[in-house]
């Protein structure tokens, strides 16, 4: 089995590092064959099959193959492998981006446009008619033959660009740790945290026997619990200075790289017509304009500051309380440690309280059972099995195989037993792969004119706390709520009914993809959604009332601070896309810390020590040509959609199926089929309520 390959489940040990360069070599040909042909239709004769369901289909198999070996490169990174990929990148880049510009392709599109047939489309099938021709302006049609060269060569050099940047965090986020040997210094830390280090530490070091030692990394299960707990302040500076430095570094600097993206981001907007790269991926998103985005931004802004600088103010002298010193700036590695010490003295609240009751296995019980209910929907478990790559070995009989020996497979069928769609299932942290959690999908099925059903393919992946010896990884709610908020994305892809392939799952605007994930969120702060999932790993005991209360109780400790740091990302990403100007002008060549530390001084917290910023190691919005670029603001677009669209539940009964067959037939079943405002509308019966996520997080004067 090769790339190339159409089996539904890939044999994952049989796509090596030598397969990539002649499988996607051959897959570049067989699209510009499939795409040549459309283009060399005759006008009199165009149908919609035969110009957009073919265009739909003409890179499935190029699709397929280069998604594979991206997920690879993300879940397995080797030398090889990432040698192989940085090698056909820039080939794959260029051939995505010369679809759009051909001319033949764009006169067959023009003349079937003016066709009886496309004047005769309706509801999904017009709208992939739009948004193709749309694609097709905004990726450079138009644009003379001079220009399109130098669009591809722009393109090009921001793949090549980005993908060094993602490869920086993930090398220099590997290659730092510490290796503990006096035990005073782990004080404070939680159990759960001193275990999995002392296992990292035996599992790097297994002759050490009964060698004292533990190792730590920064990787967020490693890393968080000690900012949080640990009472060893030059403990909590070390690993803080560690984590700002990833990027920073040489030989994984970053900062250079920031200003030479955004340039080529800049450039790219300017040749396609608009004035800032913020107007050219919003301009067809809800908020219509890099302008719009920021003024959403900063009017939340206007509405937390006050609440904000109050938050901090209570932290401040929670600490001088404490310590006896005078009330004053904190550290930024002091931050998260006193946020937990005031916690626990206003809530009696530790959300290690939580760990023994949040097993993996019962929370995807849990979750499983939630979305059975919910969406009329049943899930399987599918043996696995992991093969060595390059072995040769085949799967036993009646096994799924996986890249690596943890992944898992399930099958999701509808109510009436249809095949929807499966998913991998990847959850915890290792060197290989990246960092953070997400969701993709490696199939888009859907209804097909003959009347069959093709199945999803999917896949959700984490980093998450893993298991150690004699027990379950025990998870904290944060990692539930992310486990929750990647399912909603993954079901968005698996419950997709829409026949145009290009318009399914996921594949709607930016601002409105998170509605599905975040909505999904809310029901792990209700009883009868957290009763499906938390059950005492050796005792099998739900929640305690008691401990429900306090949790319930400290839900919106902070928020007014949490919710300002996805403020102030936003502010970031917008203002570095609305401004690129000032920061690639090699005259002036401003510190971009500075600069970024000017337009947010009202939105960060005061320290005493300046703390770097977030931005080379930004990834959400470097590590790829677009991704989350000028675009990170969706997440507080979308909470604000998902508090508005939850109240229906809450209304009609968090855990009523009927509520849940509407959001899957009007939000999750549609995909991009008709734009996100309508959709939102069909299910709510109105506009979105602007205030719903600050009333939820009590934000609301």
């Amino acid at each position: 089995m090769s790339f190339l390959s159409s089996a539904f489940t890939p044999a994952w040990s049989r796509l090596t590092a030598d397969r990539v360069e002649p499988d996607i070599t051959a897959a570049l040909a067989d699209a510009q064959g499939k795409f040549d042909a459309i283009a060399a239709q005759d006008p009199s004769q165009l149908t919609y099959e035969s110009v957009l369901g073919a265009f739909d289909e003409a890179a499935a198999t190029l699709d397929r193959a280069w998604n594979r070996v991206q997920h690879l490169d993300s879940v397995c990174n080797t030398p090889a492998l990432r040698v192989a990929y940085n090698a056909m990148l820039p080939k794959v880049t260029d051939f995505y981006t010369r679809i759009y510009l051909q001319k033949g392709l764009w006169e067959i599109l023009q003349a079937y446009r003016d066709t009886a047939d496309a004047g005769a489309l309706t509801d999904a099938r017009r709208r992939f008619l739009d948004e193709t021709l749309e694609d097709f302006r905004d990726s450079g049609a138009e644009l003379s033959e001079s220009d399109k060269k130098e669009l591809e060569r722009l393109n090009s050099e921001l793949s090549a660009v980005t993908q060094k940047f993602a490869e920086n965090v993930l090398d220099a986020t590997n290659a730092w740790e510490l290796v503990i040997t006096d035990e005073a210094r782990l004080a404070g830390l939680p159990e759960s945290a001193r275990a999995a280090a002392r296992q990292n530490f035996l599992q790097k070091n297994p002759s050490a026997g009964e060698q004292l030692g533990w190792r730590f990394t920064l990787h967020a299960p490693s890393y968080l619990p000690v900012m949080k707990y640990a009472r060893d302040d030059s403990l909590r500076r070390q690993f803080w200075e560690a984590m700002g430095g990833v990027g920073r570094r040489a030989p994984q600097d970053n900062v250079a790289l920031i200003p030479k993206i955004l340039a080529l981001r800049q450039a790219k907007a300017r040749l396609l017509g608009r004035p800032q790269f913020a107007d050219l991926v919003l301009h067809r998103r809800m908020a219509k304009s890099g302008a719009g985005a920021l003024a959403f931004i900063e009017k939340l802004h206007g509405q937390v500051e006050g609440a904000f600088a109050r938050e901090q103010r209570e932290l401040e002298a929670f600490k001088a309380a404490r310590t006896g010193e005078p009330a004053g700036a904190l550290e930024p590695w002091e931050a998260l440690f006193w946020s937990e010490q005031l916690r626990l003295a206003k809530y009696n609240f530790d959300e290690e309280q939580l760990r023994p009751y949040l097993p993996i296995d019962s929370v995807l019980s849990g979750l499983f059972k939630l979305v059975e209910t919910l969406f009329d929907v049943r899930l399987t478990e599918r043996p696995t099995v992991f093969l060595e790559p390059g072995s040769g070995a085949e799967p036993p009989l009646g096994t799924i195989e996986v890249w690596h020996p943890e992944v898992r497979f399930y099958d999701l069928h509808d109510g009436d037993g249809r095949h929807l769609g499966s998913f991998y299932a990847d959850w915890h942290p290792r060197e290989s792969k990246r960092g953070g959690a997400w969701m993709n999908y490696f199939e888009t099925g859907g209804p097909r004119p003959d009347g069959r059903f093709v199945p999803h393919l999917g896949i959700i992946a984490g980093n998450l706390t893993a298991s150690l010896a004699g027990q379950p990884a025990l998870l904290t709610h944060d990692e539930v709520l992310t486990i929750f908020h990647e399912f909603g994305h993954l079901l968005h892809h698996l419950l997709g009914e829409v026949e145009v392939k290009a318009l399914n799952g996921v594949r709607v605007t930016w601002d409105f993809v998170e509605l599905p994930s975040q909505i999904m969120e809310n029901w792990m702060w209700e009883r009868s959604g957290l009763d499906l999932v938390a059950r005492h790993y050796e005792t099998g005991a739900p929640l305690p009332d008691e401990l429900f209360q306090k949790m319930r109780a400290a839900r919106n400790f902070l928020a007014a601070t949490g919710m300002m740091r996805t403020i102030a990302y936003s502010k970031m990403d917008l203002d570095l896309h609305l401004h690129a100007a000032e920061l690639t002008d090699a005259r002036s060549s401003p510190d971009i810390d500075a600069w970024i530390r000017a337009r947010l001084s009202s939105y960060l917290p005061r320290y005493r020590t300046e703390p770097p910023t977030f931005a080379p190691r930004f990834t959400h919005i470097f590590s790829e040509p677009v991704g989350y670029a000028a675009g990170y603001y969706s997440y507080k677009w979308a909470l604000v959609l998902d508090a508005d669209a939850f109240t229906r539940f809450q209304k009609e009964g968090v855990l009523n199926p009927a509520t849940g067959r509407a959001f899957r037939q009007q939000i999750l079943a549609r995909g991009n089929s008709a734009p996100p405002e309508q959709l939102f509308r069909d299910f709510m019966g109105r506009d979105p309520d602007a205030s719903a996520d600050l009333a939820r997080c009590g934000l609301l004067d």
